[in-house]
């Protein structure tokens, strides 16, 4: 397989036609991951209400593989427990690092990016948008821990 297969008609479709959601005027977090591999970056911002995530925003300068990551996070998020985005990210981590399987149900289009698997300095493009969610979560519940203890 050649680099170049990576870039599926599908891919570059997903990437191409994403809708791209503008930051967040109030987020609860915001998370800024980068790649040192191929300088893509994604800034994310975050709305969490009762475990769930309410609105979502994000900046990206990214490859197709990380724009098309981003765009089914940003056409998917709204709605998604914050435990779901956490499993997401591990599912994602797993597809790609440990042989897993590809994410269903409204996820599933995440599945165009199983080829990736074997182009390691791709992994971190194609993850940046997962975990920068997480950390982003990271810091709500540090932030709501703290304000719990007080």
């Amino acid at each position: 397989m050649d680099l170049s297969d990576l870039y599926s008609e599908k891919i570059l479709d997903l990437a191409a036609n994403a809708v791209q959601p503008a930051r967040l005027i109030a987020p609860d977090a915001s998370a800024r991951k980068v790649s040192r591999v191929c300088g893509s970056v994604i800034e994310v911002d975050l709305a969490v209400r009762d475990g769930v995530i309410v609105d979502y925003g994000h900046d990206i300068s990214a490859c197709a593989l990380g724009q098309t990551s981003a765009a089914v996070v940003a056409r998917e998020i709204v709605g998604t427990p914050v435990e779901e985005v956490r499993a997401l990210r591990a599912q994602m981590h797993a597809m790609l690092k440990e042989n897993g399987a590809p994410p269903a149900g409204k996820w599933s289009d995440l599945k165009y990016l199983e080829p990736v698997r074997e182009y390691r300095p791709r992994h971190t493009s194609t993850l940046l948008v997962f975990d920068a969610m997480v950390e982003a979560l990271d810091k709500i519940e540090s932030v709501e821990s703290v304000r719990a203890a007080g």
